[in-house]
């Protein structure tokens, strides 16, 4: 999931921006689809719903991986960045692209679902009753974290993009699994950002940004700090580029 060093910046922009469209598309999409219909338990909604957003990220990591890495996460971006393993002159572009990509993908959403009214918000994160604002940004901080890290993971262990891709995807069907009854399990600020400003509900947004966040700090952070820690046993140094 880092940069590839032979693709131009305007390619791993678009590669992100691409990227990010399609998850919010599709994951947002799927949640306001699955609102609409009839006899579906919310425990199918759930499986419906995480394996969209995993097969989607797989998806993407297997189109767009070699040239971006698809990271089509801030929170990811910010990892790998302070990982080292995406240059600092990127960050603000790739979120860029991020953010504008969650936007282009909830309009989207918006646009065909405007005939149903605003079907789960158009897919907006909320925190469920009963969960604090604090509670709610660890929750998002920690199932990040989880997710970046079997981003860092993957690179160093699987050297085919079909196994990276299967790997993140199915850590983020997991997360989902077990977050997305209490905080909607966003793990993602352009992801939640699109929908909010979509359907107009900015209710406790900072929350899908403060978390993630820190999460991805928190992972980037820690990665460094194993890989210095092996680099100093003796162990040859890995690339990720």
């Amino acid at each position: 999931m880092s940069s590839h060093p032979h693709a131009s910046r305007s390619a791993r922009c678009l590669s992100e921006l691409l990227g990010t469209y399609l998850l919010v598309l599709i994951g947002p999409g799927t949640v306001a689809a699955v609102s609409l219909a009839q006899g579906i338990t919310t425990f199918e909604a759930l499986l419906i719903i995480g394996f969209a957003f995993g097969a989607t990220v797989a998806l993407v990591i297997l189109l767009f991986g070699r040239i971006s890495g698809a990271h089509i996460n801030p929170a990811v971006t910010l990892a790998h960045t302070i990982a080292g393993k995406t240059s600092l002159e990127m960050f603000l572009p790739y979120i860029s692209f991020q953010v504008l990509g969650g936007l282009l993908g909830a309009f989207t959403v918006k646009l065909i679902f405007s005939q149903f009214g605003s079907p789960a918000d158009l897919g907006t994160t909320k925190l469920a009753g009963g969960v604090s604002l604090p509670v709610g940004t660890l929750l998002e901080a920690v199932g990040t974290f989880v997710l970046a890290m079997s981003g860092f993971v993957a690179s160093l262990r699987v050297h085919k993009k079909p196994g990276e891709a299967a790997l993140i995807g199915s850590t983020l069907f997991v997360v989902i699994l077990a977050l997305g009854p209490l905080t909607n399990a966003s793990l993602n600020p352009a992801r939640s950002l699109g929908p909010a400003l979509a359907s107009g509900y900015l209710t406790n947004l900072y929350v899908y940004w403060l978390g993630p966040l820190t999460g991805g700090l928190i992972a980037g952070l820690a990665f460094r700090f194993l890989e210095r820690s092996k680099l100093g046993k003796g162990s040859r140094a890995v690339c990720l580029c």
